[in-house]
């Protein structure tokens, strides 16, 4: 049976514990006229009682769904012929099992069928029914037996608001403890696989070297294998990319903040700010689109015009359509910091003769200035890590140069590169992904958190 219709049927088990469980209450009450002796409300006591009834059942129906394949799978492989193990790799006999279970729901297998593995097979789907069926009867018996005993502990006296608020806030805890565990494995992962990298690879080597050549050799006769790890060619071309897209998205997002704050009509900025705001919802990958087959060759067609070399894949490219996606986040964040300057500030100013322009120019922007900071920051991290538009503008070649009109690469572009296919992750050249990928958390992390300290600063300010 499936997964859902169990949890269908635990939802219409907690509704009814819910029911149960505050008609029980308003019953020991003596009635709906006497409720205001209970300590609670009688949704409390229900909710109380739905609790009891689902959240057991719940936990042991994630738990058998987290252990069942495997005992079943183990039971089946203790039953597999000696010979058909014998002499296995481990990974061989992943694709004994995957076979198996394959056939006994009916999928495709990778060999041919002999009669032991439909054996497995038949004792595998035969385990799996009736870890099915054993699974149903045990939900289902928890949750009717949370449902008894909330019922049962449910009395005048008893705390069911102070009860059901801690456990929800137990939940909220436990969620948000998962949200920063998980964070901190994600962090501690690509600082243990960097530390076994700069095992491997001299730090100065990495983070002043100019040569960027991530392939190591198989044999020692093998050409083109120097691994070399220079990775200032991708810190130089991810900060002229950046900057490209900065000199784009700055300009013009802070003049259409400024207009659409303090110039605009209203019915003009309710079409407006809507419109820009939708360049932030298209796909980041339809901008790398734009960029090569309309952006890339305008600016190499513009080259040739005026006598200039330039490359089918260029930073210019890149950094001007990544300018064009960023816009709306200086734009948006530019125009809340204005709007939030006290209008008293205005009235200030006019009443001393200064005109609107320079009211906005010597009262509004200084006023607003740290505001429109923490966004500009927030949206050059967005610039760094930025990926398909490189990957498809930009192209792939680790250059150092200065000329924006040259193919470049960046950071998040090698990271994907060297991720790409089927990897071994004991090599230089596979943990260089994590050593870049750790070197490009700690900028962002750094530019996020002064971003923020500003916003902060801004906001004890004026609120």
């Amino acid at each position: 049976m499936y997964a859902w219709t169990l949890i269908v049927v635990l939802l219409m088990v907690m509704a009814l514990a819910y029911h149960l469980g505050r008609k029980r209450a308003i019953a020991s009450a003596g009635g709906v006229t006497q409720i205001n002796t209970l300590h609670s409300l009688p949704s409390y006591y229900g909710l109380y009682a739905a609790i009891w009834a689902g959240l057991p059942a719940l936990l042991l129906m994630g738990l058998w769904f987290g252990f069942q394949d495997q005992i079943v799978t183990s039971l089946v492989t203790a039953n597999l012929p000696a010979e058909m193990l014998d002499g296995q790799s481990s990974g061989r006999v992943g694709l004994i099992l995957n076979d198996i279970k394959n056939l006994a729901t009916g999928n495709i297998v990778s060999a041919t069928v002999t009669p032991e593995v439909q054996a497995a097979a038949d004792q595998y789907a035969r385990l799996a029914r009736i870890a099915n069926w054993a699974m149903w009867l045990a939900v289902l018996a928890v949750a009717v037996g949370g449902m008894a005993y909330a019922w049962l502990r449910t009395e005048p006296q008893m705390r069911a608001r102070n009860r059901v608020e801690s456990i929800f806030k137990f939940i909220m805890i436990t969620f948000s403890s998962i949200a920063i565990l998980t964070t901190l494995g994600i962090v501690l992962s690509v600082v243990f696989e960097s530390f076994r990298f700069f095992q491997m690879i001299s730090p100065l080597e990495f983070f002043l070297g100019t040569n960027w050549s991530p392939q190591i050799a198989l044999r020692a006769d093998q050409v083109g294998a120097s691994g070399a790890f220079g990775a200032i060619p991708l810190f130089t071309g991810t900060l002229m990319v950046s900057l490209i897209a900065m000199l784009v998205a700055v300009p013009i997002g802070l003049m259409s903040a400024i207009y659409l704050a303090e110039y605009a009509p209203r019915n003009v900025r309710s079409i407006a700010k809507p419109v820009i705001e939708v360049l932030a919802g298209i796909p980041t990958v339809v901008y790398g689109f734009f960029a090569a087959l309309t952006v890339a060759p305008l600016i190499r067609d513009l080259g040739a015009l005026a006598g200039l070399n330039v490359a089918s894949e260029s930073a210019l490219a890149a950094g001007l359509v990544m300018g064009i996606m960023i816009i709306p986040f200086v734009s948006s964040l530019s125009d809340d910091v204005i709007n939030a300057v006290p209008q008293s500030m205005r009235d200030g100013s006019y009443a001393l003769g200064a005109t609107q322009s320079e009211t906005i120019r010597r009262v509004i922007i200084p006023a607003a200035l740290p505001g429109i900071v923490g966004g500009i920051l927030l949206a050059v991290s967005r610039a760094i890590g930025e990926t398909m538009i490189v990957v498809m503008a930009a192209g792939l070649s680790a250059n150092l140069t200065a000329n924006p009109l040259d193919s470049v690469t960046t950071v998040t572009v090698q990271i994907v590169t060297l991720l790409t296919g089927d990897q071994e992750f004991d090599s230089a050249k596979t943990l260089a992904a994590f050593a870049l990928g750790l070197t490009l958390f700690l900028v962002t992390l750094v530019l996020n958190v002064i971003a923020l300290s500003i916003v902060r600063k801004y906001r004890e300010q004026y609120e």
